[in-house]
């Protein structure tokens, strides 16, 4: 047996199971008589071994791939199983988390809350009227402004002898339906004066009887002094007269030059109007104060 290259009945294979050693093709070799081996064929035999071992090499490699795969599958699987915590790295619920279709909604008590108290209900009488009272709070500050309009804040009066603070039918009139006070002032604007009074009684009621009583002829007294002239004094002056709540409110407003009104005197018409208007404010935000103070304390 020689070595090296092998011989005519046997040639090993690193590549080749021992087991299928023997079961190998003759190899061939040059024809004749000599020692020379074909290199050719021997060349085209290497070559075909070289091959099927990139075959394995290619299967084997595809194999892993498949294994790895399997065993990433597997690692999820368990991952995800009954043993993670609610939420998972994700955030996501698990489904024991999710409420299902057929969950009810949550039912809740019904409820109502109070109807808001009415400012115009602690206005209308003295029972429930009870916060403090006076010319100085009806009527604060140094002068009114009315939109673009400022007026000069003058006298103020008041008194619980109402009759005293009224002329021609007024003082009948507020006497007859129980006139508790008559508180007054009086603004000005340039040449212009008007006198505001309000009158209060024990129910809204008497207010409104007093309002509907009230003639052309019944006027409150024009207050004078504190810088303000002698106005309505025998002069034709404009008077207005209205009711809210238990108050009942009367103007008075002509020219300090003792001028009489005319139609065409916009301005006096618009100060009475504005003095008005300021009165029912008032009464109005003295109701709404006592109606919050009210609901804050239950």
């Amino acid at each position: 047996m020689s070595f090296g290259q092998g011989g005519p009945d046997s040639q090993w294979d690193p590549w080749t199971p021992q087991s299928q050693q023997s079961q190998q093709p003759q190899q061939p070799w040059n024809g004749g008589g000599g020692d020379s081996p074909d290199w050719e064929a021997l060349a085209a035999a290497s070559e075909a071994r070289a091959k099927r071992r990139r075959l394995l090499f290619i299967g084997g490699g595809a194999l892993a791939t498949v294994a790895v795969a399997a065993a990433v599958a597997v690692a999820v699987v368990s991952a995800n199983g009954s043993g993670t915590r609610a939420g998972g790295p994700s955030g996501s619920p698990t489904t024991a988390d999710i409420p299902s279709e057929s969950a009810s909604a949550p039912s809740f008590a019904p409820t109502s809350a109070p109807p808001p108290l009415d400012p115009k209900d602690f206005i209308s009488s003295k029972k429930k009227d009870t916060a403090p009272l006076g010319a100085e709070i009806f009527f604060p500050g140094t002068q009114l402004t009315m939109g673009e309009t400022v007026y000069k804040k003058g006298p103020l009066a008041d008194t619980r002898a109402c009759a005293s603070a009224a002329q021609k039918t007024l003082p009948a009139v507020l006497t007859g339906n129980g006139c508790t006070r008559l508180m007054r002032v009086t603004y000005t604007k340039g040449d212009v004066a008007v006198t505001l009074g309000v009158a209060v009684f024990d129910t809204e009621a008497q207010a409104k009887a007093a309002k509907g009583q009230a003639d052309t002829k019944s006027i409150v007294s024009p207050l004078t002094g504190d810088g303000v002239t002698s106005f309505c004094t025998g002069a034709v002056c404009r008077s207005t007269t209205n009711a809210y709540g238990r108050y009942a409110y009367f103007t008075i407003a002509g020219f300090t030059t003792g001028k009489d009104v005319t139609t065409k005197d916009t301005e006096v018409f618009k100060a009475g109007d504005d003095l008005a208007e300021f009165a029912f404010r008032q009464i109005l935000r003295r109701g709404e104060a006592q109606a919050s103070a009210a609901a804050v304390a239950g």
